[in-house]
C-alpha cells in the first residue's frame, strides 16, 4: 500500500473513535482547546521519536529535557533544591515506582504493606499485585469520600512501607486532608497521588498537598493530563535522592551492556518527553493558570447546573475539575441509561459502579475545552434524564442474574463466559453494543472479583488477531 493509502485507512479507522477534541469526551482525554499546542507537541514528538532514553550519555538532549521537566514540576509542587524525579510513561508507572521504591528501601520488612484510602487509584493495587505488597484499605468518610486521618494513622504498623493519599481522588474529585495525614505519620514514607490534580491545584491556589507539607516524601503528577501534553508522560518526584535510589534497577549479570534503568522501562522513545518539554515551555506559568481557571470555571458551572436538575445530585465536594453525580433517591430513572442517552447526543460520560458508600455514578473530567459549552452540555444532560425517566428502570432478566450469581470467578470456564456473552447479546458477530445500560446493570449485580474476571474475559475476546 502507498503511504497515502495507509493514512487514509488510518483516518477511516479513527473516525469510529470517541472525539479527542472539543470537550465532548469527559474521560480519558485532556483538551486545552488550543490547536497550536497539539501541533507543537506533534512536531516535537517527531523530532525526538527515534532517540532512546535508555542511555542518557548517548542522547544528552533527552537528559536535559527530563531534568527541565522534573525541575518545573518540583517548583510547582513545593519542591526544594534536594527534590529529584523521573519522567515515566504515565500515572500508573509513577505510582508503581513509588511503591517499588518504598518496598525496596525496607528489605528488613518480610511482609511489606501499603496503607491506602479506599478511594486511592487502582494503580496502587496493581503495584501491590506486581510487587508482592499487601494492601491495607482504609474506609473513607461515607459522605465526603475524603480519607480520615485518624483511621489512616491507626492502620499503620511495623509492616507499613508507604502511605498514600490523593490530590484529588479520581472517582469523586475530592482532596484528601494531606497535612493532617502527614502529621499523623512517624517517619513512614508518604506518597501523594497528584497525577490528575498536580498541574491544576497549585494554579487554583488549592492545597497544600505537595512537598510544602512536612512528611510528604513523593508526589506523582501527569503531564498528559492538565499540562495538556501528548500521552504518555508523567513525573514521579522524591523529596531527595536517597528516597529515589531504591527505585533504580541495575544488572551486570549477563554478557551485554550493564543495564541501568531509572523507570520500569528500558528503551523509551524520546518523542513523548520532547513533546511534553515543548508544550510546557510554550504554555508557561501564566498560560497554565488561565487553562486551570477555564477548566475550573466550567466545572463550577456544570456542577451548579447538575444540582439544579431534577433527580440528580453531586457526590462529595469536588474542589477542582472532576465531578461525579448520581440519581437522587426516588428519581425514577436509570443512571446508565442517562449515559447512553448522552452518548447519542454526542457526549461521553464515564459510568462508575457502586463501591462501599459510593453509589453508581457518572464521572466527568472537565477540561479547558469545556469552557463555553456548559449550557449545551447541561441541556443535553437534562434531556437525557427526561428520556431515561420515560424509558423506565433497566430490568435485568432474573434468569441471567441467577446465572451470574452462580458463577465463581476462580473457576469460570470459557463455556460459562460464552454463555454469559450470548445472554447479554455480546456473542458471535454482535460486535460492540451502542447502548450499555443493560450490560452495566448486569455487571452491577456481580461482586467486584466476578466483575473483574468477566471484564478481563471480555477484554481477551476483544483482543483477537485479525
Amino acid at each position: 500500500m502507498t503511504a497515502e493509502d495507509v493514512l487514509k485507512e488510518l483516518r477511516e479507522l479513527r473516525a469510529g473513535d470517541l472525539p479527542t477534541h472539543g470537550g465532548r469526551t469527559l474521560a480519558y482525554v485532556y483538551d486545552s482547546g488550543l490547536s497550536e499546542v497539539d501541533e507543537l507537541g506533534a512536531a516535537a514528538h517527531a523530532l525526538a521519536s527515534s532517540a532512546n532514553g535508555l542511555d542518557p550519555t548517548a542522547f544528552p538532549s533527552l537528559l536535559r529535557m527530563e531534568n527541565d521537566l522534573v525541575g518545573t514540576a518540583a517548583r510547582l509542587l513545593g519542591g526544594t533544591a534536594d527534590t529529584v524525579g523521573s519522567v515515566t510513561s504515565g500515572g500508573t508507572e509513577s505510582c508503581m515506582l513509588a511503591v517499588l521504591a518504598a518496598r525496596d528501601a525496607r528489605p528488613d520488612v518480610s511482609s511489606p504493606s501499603i496503607v491506602l484510602p479506599t478511594t486511592a487509584h487502582a494503580a496502587f493495587h496493581k503495584a501491590a499485585h506486581f510487587f508482592g505488597v499487601r494492601v491495607v484499605s482504609v474506609p473513607v468518610d461515607p459522605v465526603s469520600f475524603r480519607a480520615v486521618p485518624e483511621a489512616m494513622a491507626a492502620a499503620v504498623d511495623d509492616s507499613t512501607v508507604l502511605v498514600v493519599a490523593s490530590a484529588p481522588s479520581y472517582a469523586h474529585g475530592v482532596l484528601d486532608p494531606i497535612p493532617e495525614i502527614a502529621a499523623s505519620l512517624d517517619g513512614v514514607r508518604f506518597h501523594v497521588d497528584a497525577c490528575i490534580g498536580g498541574w491544576v491545584l497549585p494554579y487554583l491556589g488549592l492545597g497544600p498537598f505537595g512537598f510544602d507539607v512536612p512528611g510528604v516524601t513523593s508526589v506523582s503528577v501527569d503531564l498528559h493530563k492538565y499540562a495538556y501534553c501528548p500521552k504518555g508522560v508523567s513525573v514521579l518526584l522524591h523529596a531527595d535522592a536517597g528516597l529515589r535510589r531504591s527505585q533504580y534497577f541495575a544488572s551486570a549479570d549477563w554478557p551485554g551492556y550493564t543495564m541501568l534503568n531509572t523507570t520500569l522501562q528500558s528503551t523509551r522513545s524520546g518523542g513523548p518527553l520532547a513533546a511534553a518539554w515543548a508544550v510546557v515551555r510554550h504554555v508557561g506559568e501564566e498560560g497554565y493558570r488561565e487553562l486551570a481557571s477555564a477548566a475550573r470555571e466550567a466545572a463550577v458551572e456544570i456542577r451548579a447546573g447538575i444540582e439544579a436538575l431534577d433527580g440528580l445530585r453531586i457526590l462529595g465536594d469536588p474542589v477542582s475539575t472532576l465531578l461525579a453525580f448520581t440519581v437522587a433517591d426516588g428519581a425514577g430513572f436509570d443512571l446508565f441509561t442517562v449515559a447512553d442517552e448522552m452518548r447519542e447526543r454526542g457526549w461521553y460520560v464515564q459510568p462508575q459502579f457502586a463501591h462501599e458508600s459510593s453509589p453508581a455514578n457518572l464521572h466527568l473530567t472537565v477540561t479547558a475545552a469545556n469552557r463555553g459549552s456548559e449550557k449545551e452540555f447541561l441541556a443535553d444532560l437534562g434531556a437525557s434524564a427526561v428520556a431515561a425517566r420515560e424509558a423506565g428502570p433497566v430490568v435485568v432478566d432474573p434468569q441471567v442474574a441467577e446465572f451470574v450469581a452462580a458463577l465463581d470467578p476462580a473457576t469460570l470456564t470459557p463455556e460459562q463466559f460464552a454463555g454469559l456473552l450470548a445472554a447479554a447479546a455480546l456473542g458471535g458477530d454482535a460486535g460492540l453494543p451502542t447502548r450499555m445500560a443493560e450490560i452495566n446493570a448486569l455487571l452491577a449485580t456481580a461482586p467486584g472479583p466476578l466483575r473483574e474476571r468477566l471484564l478481563l474475559e471480555f477484554l481477551g475476546a476483544l483482543y483477537t488477531a485479525s
